[in-house]
């Protein structure tokens, strides 16, 4: 098997990388460093995330590098600050012994004066994201005329980003002869576009077949209805005592509210995504990493700079639009060769996407049950249990305390103290769980409000003189809460108001989420049916009575109620599932 020792590469490398106890090397690092060492010539170099991708250049990178000159001779393009920092950290590590040589990482998310100081120091290698990179070239405090070396890292996800421009224009300003080296999990149409542009007769290295998952991860997925999704997380956190693990939200407003949801109730977790500055990010990635946080609610983008390698578990709390990045998910645990866990939050009609994604990665997924209040109780019990019989008690904590523990309960018997013990750990599980709901889809839950039999019926102030008809309104209903269409029934759509019936165990959720939103400039009111009526016959107010003017799935209802509200603002979804296809304009990476 080839070694690091066997590479041709200077002796401040090889020593500095016994030093850190590598051996032998990935597969991506054995196909490509040898080459990059003896023939520094354009190359694509096609890997999953966490396959070495770094070691790879940065290694040749070190290697050819003249430190006594003092220009900028190689620039690395990164999507993200944490990866940025990351790379940064790496390359010091491998040249550590290498006298004069100087990295500079420049992001966005911190004040720009501190990297201008960076680089006017003339660093040797520059790691940077693309906004920033712009910024500081049309300040003119660097130029890229004497670039030596390019080097793409992550640029499928550059350009998912919404990079394109920017990293043209990069490109753009570096000159013909340069190398180029472009590292990406996936090849793209456009990454390949990109390399057709600005790369010369590429050799391209490729590691294992695309796209393919460890074959450690055991991929699980439950299926629960939409307006279920947070309930469901929360409960397989709870049946997954000693979890840690990344939680992966569509958006930064996800991974905030989800995040801000699970604190409220307790749990040691924190958001990771673009909105925190750089310092908080910081501080969230290093409590992680002391394993003071169970989890992080975090971005895909956000989370392409963590580095972790005893990940117990993934959970998807939406799948992403884009199947490939299930594998950059996935690929966050079973590092290092442990084993791990990958579990997806679906509706019944997101089972497509699971096949799909199953195709992609090439293995089966397992479609598990969301478990029950009582399961939780019972997981959490034997988990303490475990935690009981494992302690081990540091011998003076007996002896000074002895005393008072045996005069405190010598009166009680064994079983009754366990008992006790096991009901202060268990207490607010059981309050939580004793009564819950069965999550898995296709169960009409318990009926709360207005309801007949498990449905309940809104009222909503929009109607006909909104342009809204019966499928028009089911539209807009599915598209602000994520529901599925389905669970819409009965529409009754008036001049200034409309009537439909949902599952009363959806009604709550279906409020919350329309509640304070505007259509065409108009603020939303909804509430149950019943209480509108009641409302209006004690107070004497807009109800009256009328034909229908327009039904849907045989809806009849013979209500009016008029709102006069007019607001100014114009109508914002807030969901996740379309804003989330738009992608970032200009590219400025202060935005992740």
């Amino acid at each position: 098997m080839t070694s690091f020792s066997s590479f041709p590469m200077r002796e401040e490398l090889l020593s500095a990388v016994a030093a850190l106890g590598f051996e032998n090397p990935t597969p991506i690092q054995q196909k490509v460093i040898p080459t990059l060492l003896s023939n520094p010539r354009d190359i694509i170099g096609l890997a999953q995330t966490g396959t070495g991708k770094t070691a790879a250049y940065g290694l040749p990178i070190l290697h050819h590098l003249d430190e006594s000159v003092r220009e900028i001779q190689c620039l690395i393009l990164s999507p993200t600050r944490e990866l940025c920092m990351q790379i940064q950290t790496e390359l010091n590590k491998y040249g550590d012994q290498m006298r004069g040589l100087k990295i500079a990482a420049v992001y966005g998310g911190v004040s720009i004066a501190g990297q201008i100081k960076e680089v006017k120091a003339i660093p040797q290698v520059v790691v940077a994201t693309p906004g920033r990179l712009i910024d500081l070239m049309e300040r003119k405090v660097l130029t890229l005329e004497d670039i030596r070396y390019v080097v793409l890292d992550e640029a499928d996800e550059m350009l998912n980003m919404g990079f394109r421009e920017d990293i043209e224009f990069i490109l753009k300003c570096t000159p013909p002869d340069k190398k180029t080296w472009l590292f990406s999990a996936t090849m793209s149409n456009d990454v390949r576009n990109i390399a057709k542009r600005f790369m010369n007769q590429w050799e391209e290295f490729s590691v294992a077949a695309p796209n393919v998952t460890n074959e450690n991860i055991d991929h699980q997925y439950y299926v629960t209805q939409h307006h279920n999704r947070f309930e469901t997380l929360r409960r397989l956190l709870d049946f997954t005592p000693g979890i840690y693990g990344i939680i992966f939200t569509r958006t930064k407003q996800d991974a905030q509210e989800v995040s801000e949801k699970l604190m409220k109730m307790g749990y040691h977790v924190s958001p990771l995504h673009g909105d925190l500055d750089q310092k908080m990010r910081t501080k969230v990635l290093d409590r992680f990493k002391e394993k003071q946080l169970q989890c992080i609610v975090a971005t895909d983008v956000a989370a392409r700079g963590i580095d972790v390698n005893d990940i117990s578990h993934v959970i998807n709390y939406e799948l992403p639009d884009d199947p490939e990045v299930y594998t950059h998910r996935s690929g966050r645990t079973a590092r290092a060769g442990k084993s791990g866990i990958c579990m997806s939050i679906v509706s019944p009609k997101q089972i497509s996407n699971i096949r799909q994604i199953e195709k992609l990665v090439k293995q089966r997924f397992h479609k598990s049950d969301i478990p029950d209040g009582a399961e939780v109780i019972r997981k959490r019990l034997f988990f303490y249990v475990e935690q009981i019989a494992n302690a081990q008690p540091e011998e003076d904590f007996a002896k000074i305390y002895y005393d008072t523990l045996q005069d405190e309960f010598s009166h009680l018997d064994k079983d009754l103290l366990i008992k006790k013990l096991l009901w202060l750990q268990l207490k607010e599980t059981i309050a939580a769980y004793q009564n819950s709901d069965d999550l898995n889809a296709g169960y009409e839950g318990k009926s709360r409000g207005s309801s007949t039999g498990n449905s309940a019926r809104l009222f909503i102030n929009l109607g006909e003189k909104d342009g809204l008809n019966a499928q028009r309104l089911l539209q807009f209903i599915c598209e602000s809460t994520d529901i599925e269409p389905n669970m819409v029934e009965k529409i009754t759509v008036r001049d200034l108001s409309s009537f439909f019936n949902v599952p009363a165990d959806a009604a709550d959720y279906i409020k919350e989420h329309l509640i304070n939103k505007k259509y065409k400039n108009r603020k939303i009111r909804i509430d149950e049916a019943d209480q509108i009526r009641s409302g209006n016959r004690q107070g004497g107010g807009n109800y009256r009575g009328g034909n229908d003017n327009s039904s849907y799935r045989g809806g009849n209802d013979n209500s009016h109620y008029r709102n006069n509200d007019r607001p100014n603002d114009r109508p914002r979804y807030s969901g996740d599932v379309r804003t989330h296809n738009k992608k970032p304009g200009g590219g400025r990476d202060n935005r992740y």
